[in-house]
């Protein structure tokens, strides 16, 4: 019963639609009719500007890390908490308090193994930077970020790397979590592939979107 309270707690605390709130308490602008239509963190920079954007990827971000964190605080060892992190992370995609559209999960993700595997995290984020740097697309840096995240727990624990030992149910949250991630961002690698993404004002742009 403890754990099902949990899952609900963290359901219910990823569903909070962070940047869609922002923009309509504090912009007076519903997100949905602007830029991607996105309610996450990328779209709300670019919608709403920079201090919107990085109070939604902080919000968003320790969803996933409380939610993961609840197990610790409330002293239960019978369940995993990236198993209720998981849930914060469906909540932010298919929120209930935002007709079940919202955002590509990326910030909870993080948030989730900011209070799992803050290690892994660290790696993940260097991945992440570096492919933005050289692309300057925040949707390709997502995505090469989440597919290097599966490679990396196929293969590090093999040697010790960052994950010391194989754990089947993380290795299977971080292949969903993935999953998700990559599918939520098909639109982006359509227009990737048209040469027609939006960028960020940084990095080589190697790939040469086109800048409008």
């Amino acid at each position: 019963m403890k754990i099902l309270v949990l899952i609900v707690i963290a359901y219910l605390l990823g569903s909070l639609p962070t940047g869609l709130w922002i923009g309509k308490v504090f912009y007076h602008v519903n997100l949905r009719e602007h830029g991607s239509g996105n309610t996450g963190t990328t779209n709300t920079f670019r919608v709403l500007g920079p201090k919107a954007g990085i109070m939604t990827f902080i919000i968003d971000m320790l969803k996933g890390t409380i939610a993961a964190l609840l197990p610790h605080m409330l002293d239960m060892t019978t369940v995993s908490p990236i198993v209720i992190g998981l849930f914060a992370i469906i909540g932010h995609t298919f929120p209930i308090f935002a007709k079940f559209k919202g955002g590509k999960a990326v910030a909870t993700s993080a948030g989730v193994l900011l209070g799992f595997a803050p290690l892994f995290l660290l790696y993940l984020l260097i991945i992440f930077v570096g492919t933005l740097y050289l692309f300057s697309m925040i949707s390709l840096s997502s995505v090469v970020a989440a597919a290097v995240a599966v490679i990396s727990v196929l293969i590090f624990p093999a040697f010790g790397f960052l994950l010391p030992h194989y754990d089947l149910l993380f290795t299977l949250i971080i292949v969903f979590i993935a999953s998700i991630i990559i599918i939520r961002h098909k639109d982006n690698l359509t227009r990737i592939r048209k040469h027609d993404e939006n960028l960020v004002p940084w990095g080589l742009n190697l790939s040469k979107q086109k800048v409008d």
